[in-house]
Parts: structure tokens; C-alpha cells; sequence
């Protein structure tokens, strides 16, 4: 008895380290496409492809996380994409995400795309969505930095809303940088772990740069 289950935990442990190899691979795969697609489709595809493997998985939040950053990046560069239609379905796979993720500098990192989807909505017209999608999208960051004060992409994209805003506002370069120069001073901080979120240090140093 004893040597079937020592034979049944081997067949076990293995099992689940090909099931752990599988989904690396795959989210490397996937990974390492963000350099290469363009196109709005060759973003929706890529979107799709990580939300099947976390639809497969159903234990991993980041394939979720990043099937938002794909379709988040497309309704930044495609003028044309509907933004509303697109942030909804961001904000669907933040959920997805956020009914796995348990710590909490996971929901922090979750939290940087729903201020993204926020905020796309909001630019549509920002004079008359600014009190609905502005206020969720500034909310989204204070949340994140409850989460996490150490998250360098929640001062990033706070930085970027600062700096697009015009100064009578409290906006502009001015008041911008100190919040560039948390992320980027946290950005050299931060310790890389495999599979997770690294995005926006040269964008942070490139807006910092701007701001002298």
C-alpha cells in the first residue's frame, strides 16, 4: 500500500510540474509577442490567446492581467477602436483576475488596468466623462497604492494623468514630475520575478526627461 501511494504522489508531483511547464511556456510565448504585433486584430488575438490559458488554467490571474494589457494597448494606438466597448471588456478580465489573485500586490497589479479601461472611457470626452470614468480611473490608483505604495506602474500612469492635465487643473509638467520620479526611483527598485508585469520604466524616464 505504502509503495502505490509513494507511486500515485510521484505520478502526481509530475503531472502538476508538466501542467506548471505547459503554462510557462505558453505565457512566454505569448510574452514575448507584445514586441512584435501591431495591428488592433493582432492585439485582440493576442488577448484571446491569454484568456485561453487562463480559461485552461483556472488558477492564474496573470494570463487575465495580461489579455488586458493587450486589448489596453490596442485603444491606445487605434483611434477608432470603441473605447467603451473595448474598456469593458478589460474590466471583465480584471474580474477574472481578481477572483484569483489573493495578494495583495496581485490586486494592485490589476488595479493599473482598470485605471487604464477608466480612462480610456473617459477620454472619449473628458469635459462630460470626467466625474464618472476620471474619478474610477484616479480612484483605481489610490486603491492600488493602499495595495501596494511600492507598485512603480501606479505612479507611473498617475504621472501620465497629472501630466496631461492642464495646469489650472493642478495638472502639467510641474506638478507631474516628483510623481515620474517615485516611479522611476521605485522602477530601479523593483525586483523582477519571472512571468510578472516589468512594463513602463522607459516610458516613466522618457516623461521624467520631458518634465526638466
Amino acid at each position: 500500500m505504502k509503495q502505490l501511494l509513494l507511486a500515485l504522489a510521484l505520478i502526481s508531483t509530475a503531472f502538476a510540474y508538466g501542467q506548471s511547464d505547459r503554462y510557462a511556456d505558453a505565457m512566454k510565448k505569448n510574452l514575448s509577442m507584445f514586441d512584435s504585433v501591431k495591428t488592433t486584430l493582432d492585439f485582440q488575438n493576442l488577448s484571446a490567446a491569454f484568456e485561453r490559458i487562463g480559461d485552461a488554467e483556472k488558477t492564474q490571474w496573470l494570463p487575465y492581467y495580461y489579455a488586458g494589457l493587450a486589448l489596453s494597448t490596442a485603444g491606445w494606438q487605434d483611434e477608432k477602436l470603441d473605447k467603451d466597448v473595448n474598456a469593458e471588456k478589460i474590466k471583465a478580465l480584471c474580474d477574472k483576475a481578481d477572483e484569483i489573485a489573493t495578494d495583495n500586490a496581485d490586486k494592485a497589479e490589476i488595479l493599473t488596468m482598470r485605471n487604464m479601461a477608466f480612462t480610456q472611457q473617459m477620454i472619449v470626452d473628458p469635459q462630460s466623462r470626467w466625474m464618472t470614468y476620471g474619478q474610477q480611473a484616479g480612484q483605481a490608483l489610490q486603491k492600488g497604492m493602499q495595495l501596494n505604495p511600492d507598485n512603480p506602474r501606479l505612479y507611473y500612469l498617475q504621472g501620465m494623468s497629472i501630466f496631461g492635465t492642464p495646469e489650472q487643473f493642478g495638472g502639467g509638467k510641474a506638478n507631474a514630475k516628483p510623481i515620474f520620479e517615485k516611479a522611476v526611483e521605485l522602477y530601479k527598485k523593483e525586483q523582477p520575478k519571472p512571468l510578472y508585469p516589468h512594463w513602463g520604466q522607459q516610458q516613466a524616464e522618457q516623461k521624467l526627461a520631458e518634465c526638466q
